[in-house]
């Protein structure tokens, strides 16, 4: 706690000097070494507690104004050391302000009675008129946020959880507002009950109240102008730009809303990206993005997703060019439980001319194009694993994650292959087979509940599901012999059905004792649930392994990884990753024909696919 004096005679006199008044002096403090000459027309009523006021501040690009405050009226303030406070229109109130800020040219800045800071709010997601099922607070992530979706139906799993954010807003939330260090707020008509992390820059905003802005000197927050934000979290890294409006949302690490955004009761995880568009009661996992006037997203889960305009649900035709935005990764739900499209991983999508179809089963044939023709419906399973968007989105995720390491609270797992997908792909791998066998081999096509599926395209499948199987398990295995965890596994945690808690892939077990540890009072703090989800995916790889192992017996109905069957999946994962470049090298060929990819960035391409053979070992 840093020790104040009061004023000396001198020093008031100076500031009266100045147009200076204040209701008490004896109530405005000052550090040791305050000097009271860069202080002009100031009211100052209540407590004060005032720094020191001996540096330059730069208000704009190489121009410098001394630190100090002019023409401002405050009432219970603490500021800090060498910030610049000017051209207060109405009055700072009831708050604390750190250093080297500049407050410029605001209207209003103030905590009133029973402030939040937009903590502990409760919003429903999914369903805009259903009980609220996300508790929105500072430390949420994307795991504990699916998490709360999932399980809010049971009443003594929410009651615990409710309990705990609870106690941990009421351990965090400040007695009244307070702005951090090097934080600059410019143009601003009105921040009320908001809380103002270090380093955020707001230029313009028109309203911020009962609100909590997470920024950093590595992570910070740009809020710019015609903004309206309430009762809402905005995390490290985030840019809220262009007349953006939000009430009752969480936006997490490095998102980025622009250009008239609208959102209500909703949440944004990750790198997710919003734009002219419309979101209300969704839920919208890490590389969500939307760019356009006409999206509107509600109601729905989405992840690694980029809305298209209105029906178009993506932006497929960009591929292999430098607009390629990526696809749905594991899936659209909507409020039902249903997918609309395949929960396929990167890159998965679904093509659909004239409707929209949706159907619970089609989730087991993973990475297919479902396109109707009049009114019937083609499923093409397995297709996307071959084509040059998939191969593209593998590549440029990890890429594309802009959040600084000190502040990534959500879990992202980039593989594209994984017990979670694979599961699907043998259940897809599986469904297909049977059609065969029940229907035979001269058949033309082939009838899935209400979809088609040509016979060339069924034999395809099965083809595109098995380079996947293989270039899978080779791939564990090759990552099992290098980390030293070869042997059988010691542990059964790990088989079974695997789940994706919006970026973090675990083994249906593992989700499951942890409903059983909060309901059994086993864990009883917040942050020991956060600190679950990092440590499952902290064992992603031991998991792993337990779950292939057995998926490598069964594969090739043997008991045991002897020299010569691991000598064979590796031959096989070879071969299989020769055979999927070689199919993605010609679909590349097949855009390039159409005349919609310039020579140039075909050749990148090409070459790109011809470095592969350099992962083979």
């Amino acid at each position: 706690m840093r020790d104040y004096r009061n004023l000396l005679d001198e020093e008031i006199q100076v500031l009266e000097k100045n147009n200076c008044w204040a209701e008490d002096w004896d109530r405005v403090m000052v550090a040791e070494n305050f000097k009271p000459y860069s202080f002009h027309r100031v009211m100052f009523y209540g407590d004060i507690r005032l720094g020191e006021f001996e540096k330059m501040v730069e208000v704009t690009k190489g121009f410098f104004k001394h630190s100090g405050i002019n023409d401002a009226t405050l009432r219970n303030v603490t500021v800090g050391d060498n910030c610049l406070i000017e051209k207060i229109g109405n009055y700072i109130n009831n708050y604390v302000i750190g250093n080297d800020c500049l407050i410029q040219n605001i209207c209003t800045l103030e905590t009133t009675e029973g402030a939040t800071f937009g903590e502990g709010s409760v919003v429903s997601v999914l369903n805009e008129v259903g009980d609220g099922n996300v508790i929105i607070f500072r430390d949420l992530n994307s795991q504990l946020a699916a998490f709360m979706v999932k399980y809010f139906g049971d009443k003594d799993l929410k009651a615990k959880i409710t309990a705990m954010v609870n106690a941990k807003v009421e351990e965090t939330v400040p007695s009244c507002g307070t702005i951090g260090n090097n934080v600059k707020i410019v143009n601003a008509k009105e921040i009320v009950n908001t809380v103002v992390k270090d380093d955020c820059e707001i230029y313009g905003a028109s309203r911020i109240s009962e609100s909590t802005i997470l920024s950093s000197q590595d992570a910070s927050v740009y809020i710019g102008t015609g903004v309206i934000c309430e009762n809402s979290i905005i995390s490290n890294g985030c840019s809220i730009t262009n007349s953006v409006k939000m009430q009752d949302c969480f936006v997490g690490e490095a998102c980025q809303i622009t250009n008239g955004f609208t959102a209500e009761a909703s949440v944004f995880f990750a790198n997710s990206f919003m734009a002219n568009g419309e979101a209300c009661a969704a839920f919208c996992g890490p590389f969500s993005a939307s760019h356009h006037k006409s999206s509107l997203l509600i109601g729905g889960m989405f992840s690694f997703y980029n809305a298209g305009s209105n029906t178009n649900f993506s932006n497929h035709a960009y591929k292999m060019g430098p607009m390629h935005y990526g696809f749905l990764e594991r899936g659209t739900k909507t409020a039902s439980g249903a997918y609309l499209l395949m929960p396929a991983n990167i890159g998965a999508f679904s093509v659909c001319f004239g409707k929209l179809m949706h159907h619970p089963d089609t989730r087991c044939l993973p990475f297919a194009y479902l396109i109707a023709y009049g009114e019937t419906m083609y499923l093409v399973p397995g297709r996307n694993i071959t084509t040059v968007g998939l191969y593209r989105d593998i590549k440029k995720w990890p890429k594309r994650d802009k959040r600084a390491q000190s502040c990534r609270k959500s879990v992202i797992n980039f593989d594209w292959l994984s017990p979670f997908t694979v599961g699907e792909i043998l259940r897809g791998k599986q469904i297909l087979e049977n059609l065969r066998a029940a229907s035979g081999n001269d058949v033309t096509a082939y009838n899935y509940h209400e979809y088609v599926i040509n016979a060339s395209s069924l034999r395809k499948g099965i083809k595109y599901y098995d380079i996947a199987l293989r270039i899978y398990m080779g791939a564990v295995l090759k990552r099992a012999i290098k980390g030293g965890w070869l042997a059988e596994p010691k542990s059964l945690v790990g088989e079974g059905q695997w789940n994706d808690l919006s970026g973090l892939l675990l083994p249906a077990s593992e989700e499951q004792r942890l409903v059983e540890d909060i309901k059994s009072g086993e864990i009883t703090d917040i942050d020991d649930v956060i600190e679950r989800f990092y440590e499952i995916d902290r064992n992603y790889r031991e998991y792993q392994w337990t779950w292939t192992y057995s998926v490598i017996l069964d594969y090739y109905k043997v008991d045991s990884l002897t020299e010569e069957v691991m000598e064979r999946i590796h031959d096989d994962y070879i071969n299989a990753r020769r055979a999927w470049i070689a199919e993605i090298r010609k679909d590349a060929h097949k855009e390039y024909e159409m005349g919609d990819v310039e020579k140039e960035v075909f050749d990148n391409f090409v070459e790109q696919l011809d470095k592969e053979i350099e992962y083979e070992n």
